[in-house]
C-alpha cells in the first residue's frame, strides 16, 4: 500500500498514516526508514501530541504524549517510561522508486 514519497519525510523526523482501521508511522533516522503501528504499548493510545509529532524534543526518541515514555527509534524498544521493557509493534515498509509502500503483514493480513 503507498504511503508517500520518501522526500516527504525529513531527516530526523516522522510522519503519520491512517489507513482504515490501522494507523501506522514512519521515521526517517540517518538515512533509514523505521516504521511501527501508532500505539502504545502501555495504554493503547496513540503517540503523537500533534500531527506528525512522534520525536523527543531531540529527534532521537520516539516519545509517547501521554505519559513521556521514550522508545528507541531503531528497535521500538521502550527505555524510559511505565511500558519499559515492552516494545512498539514494527510494520515493514520498502522503498521503490522513490515511493514508501507499507508492506502486508505476515500471514496476508
Amino acid at each position: 500500500m503507498y504511503l508517500c514519497r520518501q522526500d516527504a519525510i525529513a531527516e530526523a523526523s516522522a510522519k503519520g498514516f491512517d489507513l482504515g482501521d490501522q494507523a501506522v508511522f514512519v521515521v526517517r533516522q540517518a538515512g533509514r526508514f523505521y516504521a511501527y503501528r501508532n500505539r502504545c504499548p502501555h495504554l493503547g493510545v496513540r503517540l503523537e501530541w500533534l500531527p506528525d509529532r512522534f520525536l523527543d524534543s531531540g529527534n532521537e526518541l520516539i516519545m509517547c504524549a501521554t505519559h513521556g515514555a521514550l522508545f528507541v527509534i531503531e528497535t521500538g524498544a521502550c527505555v524510559a517510561g511505565p511500558c519499559r521493557g515492552q516494545s512498539l509493534e514494527p510494520v515493514t515498509v520498502s522503498l521503490a522508486d522513490g515511493n514508501l509502500y507499507l508492506q502486508p503483514a505476515a500471514g496476508g493480513g
